[in-house]
């Protein structure tokens, strides 16, 4: 199982609370805490959490899945739009 690290914000962002809630919450669950270099104490997720945090970036995936399908459904239909005036000026020109 892979080690996840995260500030308490990112924590906290990841459980819908803020950063002291998700410290309150770190420290309920007995997490690792560490201090980082750049000075930020980072918390191990466990077992829920990280499944919490697949779940949240198969989401995202999925979203950016259906933005990017929107985008080629647009360029198919800007595409048919322009196909029948490109085979009427093509036309007016021979």
């Amino acid at each position: 199982m892979p080690q996840i690290w995260m500030t308490y914000d990112e924590l906290g962002a990841l459980c819908g609370c803020g950063a002291t809630e998700a410290r309150d919450r770190a420290i309920h669950l007995s997490l690792d805490r560490r201090k980082s270099r750049d000075g930020a104490t980072r918390v191990k997720l466990d077992l829920a959490l990280t499944a919490k945090f697949f779940a949240s970036v198969r989401e995202a995936d999925l979203d950016l899945d259906c933005a990017i399908e929107a985008l080629h459904n647009t360029h198919r239909q800007m595409a048919e739009l322009l196909a029948p005036s490109e085979l009427h000026n093509r036309r007016g020109v021979a």
